[in-house]
């Protein structure tokens, strides 16, 4: 039995075992009330997982079921599963706590709790109740398995220019309300500290806030990823002037921005507009959840802080007081793994910092160790800083500051192309390699502090991605993602850069996907990369079309594919020992690059597609063979060839040995009829055979 205390959470647990049926070998089953819950434990002997939650469980006399072979598994066990003992208050009422009512149900049950939040050595009820524990998977773990990813925090109290007073009555409002879970409970506390919508409500301090959030959002975190962000308001009257705010300030965001909170028939009409109903609700979630929904910002007060899972959202702008757990699990809606993510960012308008420090000493000591300070400005800054100046280093020799800072266009597409050259210099191909790996790493970092870094910076780094971009991709790498450039933002960045380059482009051009057949096929494009200046690049882009060009000869022909394969190895094994320079090498690139242009246009000239191509490839690889037929012959023995793999292969044929053997009498019978091989070409069968094989693989593939 899997119990919670909030149908949400039952809703989502249910759902993910469903999902995970086929593994358990059963189905879960949701109690729909306390009768429904008795009548799926009566006559049950073993096996079955029910969901339910803790109000299905009251104070009655008779148990729900008596056996010993059932496990209970208490999700969330720090909150509402307190209370094994009566409770009387000071006008006689008795309650029954939660915890002795579910053992009154399930009186010989096991109980296991799970919970995220850890259990400070003050609060004993969790262990007390469940044993003490069996397993702390804690957030270290948790981040080098890759389960989650580490939460950054960035301080911006001080653009709201609250005095001493105003951040010393903030702080008393942590101790008075914030460990408060329910949103009533907050709301009756906010009312007796009114005191503090003195200082949250103002129209300065909104207008200070919100044009805050804007200016940083708009600079630092609108690229990251989807560009989702929560906005967390102190109340709902306040959640609902940002929201008009912001509005205000950007009347085009009406799609990209909206609020989420509970609503009450009390609410101003207008409110209703913004916020609706629970259809309007599911909506909001089903279009946050979605990277590609225009609604990138949310407004929440309480709803989606806990429960609530979006891997791509990865900022958090917090103007509410809060500590411990709820602090702790509210942070949490940034930590969640998504590709290219390197963590999240919270942004604290209200000074969480004392609250998070407090909060962490109840983690394990290595994750106060590593996790305990976590501002940007002394853990990503510095390291943008380092990686930036180990750059640099690995740069020395090549003064690129002077062009770059130059304002001038020319200029910048000149140290792109420059810097890309030197780079692939092979005498420094183990600095190039530490030059890659070092600039991913300072765009990790500066993914989270770029609102603390100087615009030079900035573009200094951005310069710097740019070769690494072209270094990967010129070198046959992605540019993006598996050792590439991992974040939207930057590679705005980088494109913003590229465009303001104007004789780059024939580099640019070599990365698009459509450009490779062309170029490889343009004898004036050739001769413009043999007439660069730059003969480093003109080596790695030609080395890059004709290995795209034998990758896909590796699809298609035996024959082809090893030809220049070797072909292109032996030259670059020449070219890296030094036999060759760098003007030799790319003639002997750019001979084969036209030996590849005149194999197409051989196969126009004897009027055969890819296929037919190949097989004729394959029955002409031993020379001999061209002395026994005329060219006719040889096409109508490639052609026979393709309609006869076409008509006789079945499904992995090439795997099973009398498919196989099938197959060989049926290629047997059709080269004998034309007398093939010839007498002494006895390996020409091998290449053909190999061909079918290649042809089959294809086709799967296909």
């Amino acid at each position: 039995m899997v119990i919670t205390d909030r149908n949400d959470l039952d809703d989502q647990l249910f759902g993910q075992f469903t999902r995970c049926a086929k593994f358990l070998r059963q189905q879960a089953v949701q109690a729909e009330s306390r009768q429904n819950l008795k009548e799926l434990l009566e006559g049950r002997e073993a096996n079955g997982i029910i969901f339910t939650t803790m109000q299905k469980f009251s104070d009655g006399d008779e148990p729900l079921c008596d056996r010993n072979n059932v496990i209970v598994m208490v999700d969330e066990a720090h909150r509402g599963q307190y209370g094994l003992t009566e409770t009387i208050d000071e006008n006689g009422k008795v309650s029954i706590g939660a915890a002795r009512m579910v053992r009154r149900a399930l009186p010989n049950a096991s109980y296991i709790g799970f919970t995220g939040t850890p259990i400070s050595t003050d609060d004993r009820n969790t262990r007390e109740i469940f044993g003490d524990y069996i397993d702390v998977y804690d957030m270290t773990q948790s981040v080098e398995d890759e389960s989650t990813k580490p939460v950054y925090y960035e301080s911006r109290v001080v653009a709201l220019h609250l005095d001493e007073g105003a951040l010393g009555r903030i702080d008393a409002a942590y101790r008075e309300f914030a460990d408060q879970a329910d949103e009533a409970s907050i709301e009756k506390s906010k009312h007796d500290l009114g005191g503090l919508d003195a200082i949250f409500d103002t129209p300065e301090t909104i207008d200070a806030l919100c044009r805050d959030i804007v200016d940083h959002y708009e600079n630092n975190r609108a690229d990251v990823l989807a560009g989702k962000a929560l906005i967390v308001a102190y109340s709902r009257p306040i959640a609902m002037k940002i929201y008009y705010k912001i509005l205000e300030l950007r009347p085009e965001w009406k799609e990209k921005i909206g609020v989420v909170m509970t609503m009450s028939n009390q609410d101003p009409e207008e409110w209703f507009d913004v916020c609706g109903g629970s259809t309007h609700k599911k909506e909001m979630e089903r279009k946050f959840k979605d990277d590609d929904d225009p609604l990138k910002i949310a407004i929440v007060v309480d709803m989606w802080l806990t429960g609530f899972d979006v891997p791509s959202l990865s900022t958090m702008y917090v103007f509410k007081p809060m500590k411990g757990h709820n602090l702790m699990q509210a942070i949490a809606r940034v930590n969640r793994v998504c590709k290219g993510k390197e963590g999240g960012l919270v942004v604290d308008y209200i000074g969480i910092a004392g609250a998070l420090k407090q909060a962490m000493k109840d983690y394990t000591n290595r994750d106060q160790h590593n996790y305990s300070n976590m501002d940007i400005a002394a853990t990503a800054y510095p390291k943008f800083v380092e990686k930036l100046d180990v750059c640099r280093d690995l740069m020395y020799g090549f003064d690129y500051r002077k062009l770059i800072f130059t304002n001038s266009r020319e200029a910048l597409a000149d140290a792109i192309a420059e810097g890309t050259d030197w780079l692939l210099e092979p005498k420094r191909h183990e600095d190039t390699e530490n030059f890659l790996k070092q600039c991913q790493l300072m765009n990790q970092a500066l993914s989270l502090c770029k609102s603390l870094v100087s615009e030079e910076d900035q573009h200094e780094a951005a310069y710097l991605s740019v070769l690494r971009v072209q270094v990967l991709r010129l070198t046959g790498r992605k540019g993006n993602g598996g050792g590439g450039m991992t974040y939207a933002e930057f590679n705005k960045r980088v494109s913003d850069i590229l465009e303001q380059t104007v004789h780059a482009d024939g580099v640019i051009n070599l990365f698009d996907k459509n450009s490779v057949e062309i170029s490889l096929f343009d004898e004036a494009f050739l001769q413009e990369i043999a007439g660069m200046k730059e003969k480093n690049i003109a080596v790695e882009s030609l080395k890059r079309l004709i290995k795209e060009k034998v990758r896909a000869y590796q699809r298609t022909s035996v024959v082809k594919a090893q030809k220049f394969s070797e072909m292109l190895q032996n030259t670059l094994n020449s070219y890296l020992n030094g036999m060759l320079t760098n003007a030799q090498v790319i003639e002997e690139l750019l001979q084969m690059a036209r030996d590849i242009m005149k194999d197409r246009d051989d196969a126009q000239k004897l009027g055969l597609n890819d296929e037919e191509m190949a097989f004729y490839d394959a029955i002409t690889k031993p020379q001999a063979v061209k002395d026994f037929y005329n060219n006719d012959q040889l096409v109508a023995i490639a052609r026979e060839l393709t309609e006869t793999m076409q008509r006789s292969a079945t499904i992995d044929w090439q795997k099973k040995e009398s498919a196989r053997a099938g197959m060989r009498r049926a290629i047997k019978r059709l080269l004998r009829k034309y007398k093939y091989p010839p007498e002494g070409v006895d390996d020409a069968m091998d290449t053909v055979m190999k061909q079918c094989e290649l042809w089959a693989d294809t086709k799967i593939e296909e």
